[in-house]
């Protein structure tokens, strides 16, 4: 069963925190072709659009365009917070292997 992205209480929170949706913003999460393995994340905000994917949570929305929903069937979008550094990341299991920064995986 392909079933949409899920996003994580983490990232709702941060979105919150950033006053995402105060500002008429939405994290958008899109895949590109490119990177070092062949498809790279593009994470950023912005204005949700007619053909969005719209995940909400604690007032705050997460948005897919339609051509990248399918290479996040099943994929969890998540915060994390460490040493080097806070960024969103992308747990899916559609990527046959990653590069070692996170952003770039191919299927």
């Amino acid at each position: 069963m392909n079933l949409p992205p899920t996003v994580t209480e983490r990232a709702f929170e941060r979105l919150a925190e950033i006053g995402a949706a105060d500002q008429g913003q939405a994290l958008r999460v899109a895949v590109e072709g490119g990177g070092c393995s062949g498809f790279q994340y593009e994470i950023a905000l912005d204005a949700p659009k007619d053909d969005d994917l719209v995940l909400e949570g604690k007032g705050q929305k997460v948005i897919v365009d339609s051509i990248s929903l399918p290479f996040l069937e099943n994929a969890v979008i998540d915060f994390t917070q460490e040493l080097i550094g806070a960024r969103f990341v992308i747990e899916n299991p559609n990527a046959t292997s990653s590069c070692g920064c996170g952003t770039s995986f191919s299927m």
